[in-house]
């Protein structure tokens, strides 16, 4: 297995810290303006290409694609007549960007439940449905692009779903813990894990 323990020290401790920064700005949901909540009922047809950093085409209907609020505004600001646009994803690796349509697809026939925080349980099939519960038992370096990729398309329920995994295999760890858990070197001084410790807290209260 390709993990991200196999990734030198510093790349790893980095992609951890991008993952925490990701975790701490997640907050309760806003409630939809009227604009949103209008937009969400309007029926539309037709379909759009998305397209992976290595060139590879995904069709998928509009009404999906647009789950993705960075693929949304894409569309309103190229505006064209024709019925098959082409959105470039450059940051998304095409087997990551199959995933993503999946999710999306299955999230407009089946809403995921509403993550409450903090967790309710470490085991997500208690906090989600089964599908979703499956959709994120995957591995690490999978769990860790989907994340990176739902932040960079912008799907609030993806980040959702895949950060409260990540809390979850976090959750009630120690520090050497949760290092053991992503495979992690602690090259630390102890000075600055110290620091680490301080300004990640908020991490063993999730």
């Amino acid at each position: 297995n390709v993990g991200i323990g196999h990734r030198n020290r510093k790349t790893a401790h980095q992609d951890l810290y991008k993952l925490l920064l990701l975790l701490q700005r997640q907050t309760a949901p806003s409630t939809p303006t009227l604009k949103q909540h209008l937009s969400t009922m309007d029926v539309e047809e037709g379909n759009v290409n998305l397209i992976s950093k290595e060139g590879d085409s995904f069709e998928v209907p509009t009404q999906v694609a647009k789950m993705s609020e960075l693929v949304k505004s894409m569309m309103e600001e190229d505006a064209s007549d024709e019925d098959v646009a082409e959105i470039p994803l450059p940051n998304v690796k095409a087997a990551i960007l199959k995933k993503v349509i999946e999710f999306c697809e299955h999230h407009k026939q089946e809403p995921m439940t509403e993550i409450e925080k903090p967790l309710k349980s470490q085991n997500m099939a208690d906090v989600v449905q089964k599908w979703y519960a499956d959709f994120v038992d995957v591995e690490q370096v999978i769990l860790f692009e989907l994340i990176l990729a739902a932040n960079y398309m912008d799907i609030k329920p993806l980040l959702d779903l895949t950060c409260a995994t990540v809390a979850s295999m976090i959750k009630g760890k120690t520090p050497e813990e949760i290092r053991q858990t992503f495979n992690i070197t602690n090259d630390f001084s102890p000075e600055e894990e110290a620091q680490v410790r301080e300004e990640n807290k908020w991490c063993e209260e999730a």
